[in-house]
């Protein structure tokens, strides 16, 4: 068995799809309407994806407030000055917990916390 994928609801499709593709980096690889008033993309390279549902009749998203992604990043430090620069606040960190790792976190438009993660060689 493998992962596939995650799913989240989302208020507003285009702004998570931006959100995805310019602050995380992430392609879309699909995007089709799922009936009369609903559409989904999918982004991601390689095997995992995430899936992000639209419904037009579902207005309250309830993103957990204990669950995150993470994504890879060559560079904490590089990462936080590109988010300052497009206006995200971090909401937590950069944490390092171990010589070897450094993270941090932002939200993303729906309420998902979002981590960036640097493996540290050193």
């Amino acid at each position: 068995m493998k992962f596939c994928w995650s799913t989240i609801s989302v208020k507003n499709l285009e702004e998570s799809v931006k959100f995805y593709e310019e602050i995380v980096g992430l392609n879309v690889v699909n995007r089709f309407p799922a009936g009369p008033d609903s559409e989904i993309a999918f982004l991601g390279d390689g095997e995992t994806k995430i899936e992000l549902i639209w419904n037009k009749n579902k207005t309250d998203i309830n993103i957990g407030q204990d669950i995150s992604w993470g994504f890879t990043v060559d560079s904490v430090d590089e990462k936080i000055n590109f988010l300052k620069e497009k206006g995200i606040d971090i909401l937590e960190g950069p944490f390092q917990p171990t010589p070897q790792s450094k993270f941090f976190f932002i939200l993303d438009p729906n309420g998902l916390r979002i981590q960036f993660y640097e493996e540290v060689n050193g």
